[in-house]
C-alpha cells in the first residue's frame, strides 16, 4: 500500500485529446466556472479579473469563482466572507438564475444536437452518449472536440470534456481537463488513470470516510482497490464498501439516462442577521413559494406534497410537510400550505434560513386539476400563467414582489386577480 499520489496530467500523452478512443463512447461535458462566465460574458469589462458569483450578504456562500478568483485560494461552497478575506479585489455578484438558466438550455441544445442521449446533472453538467453519432460526427474525441467548438463559437463560453469508457471515469476525466480542456481516457488504461488518484476522487467518500480510509492506510484508489472486502465493510458498511470496491476497479454500468425526471422543486434562504419578526418570515416563504411555483411551471411539473424547512439560530433545522389530494404548481396554493405549517411549528425563536419545497412530482399535462367546490373556474393559476407570459416578455422585473398572490405587508387579498 502506499503507492504514489501523483495524478496523471492533462498534457500526459496516455491520457490527452489524441489517446485511443475507440473503447470510450460517454462524455462528461463540464462548463468552466459557468456562472462566472456568463457573467464575463455579459460584462466584457470584467474579462481578466477576479469574480465572484454567491450571497453578497455576511452569511453568503460562494456559488462560482472565475478561475482568477480560484488563484487566491477562492472556491465554490465557501463562504463569501472568507472569499473576501482572501481576495478582497475580485468583482462580487449576486446570483442571477434565469440568465444561467437561459444559457444552459442553449447549451444543453447543442448538446442534443449531436446525441438524444443526454442526461444533464446541473445547470452546467452532463453525461452523453456517442455511440450511436460516430456516423455523423466521427469519433469521441472528435465529436468532443465538435461540441467545444460549438459551444465557445455560439456561447462565448468555455467547457472541459472527458472521453471515456464508463460515467464514473468520463467525470474524472473533464476534471482533470480543467479549464477548457479535453482528455481521453482509453479503455485499457482505465486503472492507470484511476489507481494513482487519492480516495477522495470517489463518488461517496467525504471527509469522513476519507480520513476513515486513511486511518486503515488505503490513501489512493488503487489501495483501496487491493484492499480485502470484508475490512471496507467494517469501516464503511456493507452497500458503500462494495460500491467503491467496484468502481476502484473502474466497473460503473451505469447507462446515461436522458429521461431523469427531478424528483422535488425547491428553494430557500439565508437571512443577513436572525429573524424574530413574523412578518418578515411570511414575507420570504412568500418570495420563495412564487420561485417554486415559476419553477415548477417551467420544468411543466406538478406536486402533491408541500415542504417546510425551518433553520433556527442555534442551527437546529426543522422540517414539515403536508400532502394534497390535488397536485399543484400555483404559488398562492404553495404560500398557503407553508404558511400553515410555519403556523402550527411556531418555533418563537430567532430563525436562521427557511425554505419552501414541492415534491412527489408529476408532468401536469398528465394530470388533470379538479375544481374544488365553489372555487372559480379561472382564478390564481390563471392569473400566475399571465405573470409568467408577461415575464418572459418583458422580464421578471415587470411583476411587482408577491403581486400575483395579492399579499401586501402581510394582509391577504381573498379574491383572486382576473386574467
Amino acid at each position: 500500500m502506499g503507492r504514489s499520489q501523483s495524478l496523471p496530467r492533462g498534457d500526459d500523452p496516455r491520457f490527452g485529446p489524441d489517446a485511443d478512443d475507440s473503447g470510450c463512447p460517454i462524455l462528461h461535458v463540464d462548463m468552466d466556472a459557468f456562472f462566472a462566465s456568463v457573467e464575463v460574458r455579459r460584462q466584457p469589462e470584467l474579462r481578466g479579473r477576479p469574480v465572484v458569483v454567491g450571497g453578497t450578504g455576511p452569511r453568503g456562500v460562494v456559488s462560482s469563482a472565475s478561475y482568477e478568483a480560484r488563484r487566491y485560494g477562492v472556491r465554490s461552497a465557501m463562504p463569501t466572507a472568507r472569499a473576501r478575506a482572501l481576495c478582497p479585489h475580485a468583482v462580487y455578484l449576486p446570483p442571477d438564475f434565469p440568465q444561467y438558466s437561459a444559457a444552459s438550455r442553449a447549451v444543453m441544445q447543442i448538446f442534443r444536437d449531436v446525441t438524444p442521449l443526454v442526461e444533464p446533472l446541473s445547470l452546467d453538467e452532463a453525461f452523453l452518449d456517442v455511440a450511436g453519432a460516430r456516423r455523423l460526427f466521427g469519433p469521441p474525441a472528435a465529436i468532443a472536440r465538435h461540441i467545444r467548438e460549438r459551444v465557445v463559437g455560439e456561447q462565448g463560453l468555455t467547457c472541459s470534456v472527458g472521453v471515456a469508457p464508463s460515467k464514473f471515469v468520463a467525470k474524472l476525466g473533464s476534471t482533470r481537463a480543467k479549464p477548457d480542456g479535453l482528455l481521453v481516457v482509453p479503455a485499457p488504461r482505465v486503472l492507470d488513470f484511476l489507481h494513482p488518484l487519492p480516495v477522495s476522487a470517489l463518488w461517496g467518500v467525504g471527509e469522513r470516510s476519507t480520513e476513515t480510509l486513511r486511518r486503515l492506510g488505503l490513501a489512493t484508489i488503487g489501495d483501496l482497490a487491493e484492499a480485502p472486502v470484508g475490512m471496507l465493510r467494517k469501516a464503511l458498511g456493507a452497500a458503500s464498501a462494495a460500491g467503491l470496491h467496484e468502481l476502484a476497479w473502474g466497473r460503473d454500468p451505469r447507462r446515461v439516462s436522458p429521461e431523469q425526471v427531478e424528483k422535488s422543486i425547491g428553494a430557500e434562504v439565508t437571512f443577513d442577521a436572525d429573524v424574530v419578526d413574523p412578518l418578515e418570515i411570511r414575507r420570504a416563504l412568500l418570495a420563495l413559494s412564487e420561485k417554486v411555483g415559476i419553477r415548477l411551471r417551467r420544468a411543466g411539473q406538478v406536486g402533491r406534497t408541500v415542504s417546510l424547512k425551518v433553520r433556527m439560530g442555534d442551527f437546529r433545522t426543522v422540517s414539515r410537510s403536508r400532502t394534497a389530494g390535488v397536485p399543484t404548481d400555483v404559488a398562492r396554493e404553495i404560500f398557503d400550505t407553508v404558511w400553515a405549517l410555519y403556523t402550527v411549528l411556531d418555533p418563537g425563536e430567532p430563525i436562521r434560513l427557511v425554505g419552501v419545497r414541492v415534491e412527489g412530482l408529476a408532468a401536469a399535462h398528465e394530470t388533470p386539476r379538479q375544481l374544488t367546490l365553489g372555487a372559480p373556474e379561472r382564478g390564481w393559476r390563471e392569473a400566475e400563467a399571465a405573470a409568467d407570459a408577461a415575464a418572459a416578455r418583458f422580464g421578471r422585473s415587470v411583476i411587482g414582489p408577491a403581486s400575483l398572490l395579492g399579499v401586501r405587508d402581510g394582509r391577504r387579498n381573498e379574491n383572486p386577480p382576473r386574467p
